[in-house]
């Protein structure tokens, strides 16, 4: 069915907001920091329920680490002519980056704050609220699949694989990351890599018998600073020393050092450059050992006709709901990155407005819940 039952999506997403409204706060009172299993598989449980109310089959799934936690892989049957299409996968995350109790949980009027409301638990509320209004107003749809993975925050390296996995199917691949400026969703990402460097000296008294030591630490500083210069060869690229761990006592040539660096790259060719040469790192003292170990890889999604075509196609599918749809590229990397650089067609930024990502001050305000769940339905009637 479609007509008149499309016309209705806007009011019958505003008159499910109160109960959405509430689903997001139980989520946001879910506390789930990456790699707090328990805490993870028990918010999948309810997610799994809460799917399953709105129609979804499916349930919990093992990732590729059990510390990890599950994911949650459910499917919405298609209805009508679009059954037999190639699903819409849907890409989402339950997991958070704040410490249990860190950031508190409160309803401001329309706006909804809290750790995970805008990174993204109200992305979820927004699925599921489009599920149920696909099924209440009987309109047609292709099949949906959707794919909520525990370890995201940290580059998804236990649940990659079911993301390529559900991606292989798809017609294409929605995110329901929050969206980018001014509300528009996002049409490329950069990639993102983890990278950690490992520095093994020898220990030796500082004082006594320097000469029989070989610095860990002296020698991270040094690997540090010429990867400086040589990424100063890449001026696209980011990188950040995130934490820099060695030694034990001043009194003491440090014999371990560790660094971890997060890259960012906007295309292909200047993740293959950078990463060919920082995970081959050539000592710069004798007696020091040095090797270079990738945490998690997000390839760089680039923009592509892919992208731009279904923007073109969503955007449309907008307007018969009353919204302007538009897009652009985004800094940050996300579960879509594996899907836009395996060239299926893919959008992100599905997630309704706020701000404060990873801050205190994470929200959501709760009109845009509604309104991104009516385009949702939309887009999965029409395209």
């Amino acid at each position: 069915m479609t007509g008149p039952a499309l016309g209705r999506l806007p009011d019958a997403a505003r008159e499910r907001l109160p109960a959405d409204a509430e689903r997001l706060l139980r989520y946001a009172r879910h506390e789930t920091p990456t790699g707090d299993t328990a805490r993870l598989d028990a918010l999948a449980g309810v997610l799994v329920a809460d799917g399953r109310s709105a129609g979804f089959r499916g349930g919990r799934v093992p990732t590729a680490d059990r510390a990890a936690g599950d994911a949650v892989l459910l499917d919405l049957p298609g209805r009508g002519p679009r059954a037999g299409r190639d699903p819409a996968l849907l890409l989402a995350h339950h997991d958070t980056v704040h410490a249990v109790g860190a950031v508190p949980v409160r309803r401001d009027g329309d706006v909804v704050h809290g750790p995970g409301t805008y990174d993204m638990k109200a992305g979820i509320v927004v699925a599921l609220a489009a599920a149920a209004l696909l099924r209440d107003l009987r309109l047609d749809h292709r099949p949906v699949r959707l794919l909520i993975t525990p370890d995201e925050e940290v580059g998804s390296p236990a649940s990659a694989g079911l993301v390529r996995d559900a991606a292989a199917a798809a017609g294409y691949v929605l995110g329901l990351e929050a969206p980018g400026a001014h509300g528009g969703l996002k049409t490329a990402r950069r990639g993102s890599t983890r990278l950690r460097l490992h520095v093994t000296g020898v220990a030796a008294h500082a004082a006594v018998d320097p000469d029989a030591g070989v610095s860990a630490t002296d020698e991270l500083v040094d690997q540090l600073l010429a990867a400086r210069r040589y990424l100063d060869r890449h001026p696209t690229v980011l990188a950040n020393v995130g934490t820099v761990v060695g030694g034990t006592r001043t009194n003491v040539v440090a014999a371990h050092a560790r660094a971890d660096l997060g890259l960012r790259f906007v295309t292909a060719d200047a993740e293959r450059a950078v990463l060919r040469r920082l995970t081959a790192p050539e000592p710069v003292r004798d007696g020091a050992d040095v090797r270079a170990e990738v945490l998690s890889r997000r390839p760089p999604w680039e923009p592509g006709s892919a992208s731009a075509a279904l923007l073109e196609a969503v955007a449309a599918a907008g307007v018969r709901v009353g919204q302007e749809v538009t897009g652009a590229p985004a800094p940050g990397a996300a579960d879509t990155n594996l899907t836009g650089a395996a060239g299926v067609p893919t959008l992100d930024g599905f997630g309704p407005l706020g701000g404060g990502a990873h801050a205190a001050t994470e929200h959501v305000r709760l009109p845009s819940v509604a309104d991104r769940a009516a385009l949702l339905a939309a887009v999965l009637h029409a395209v």
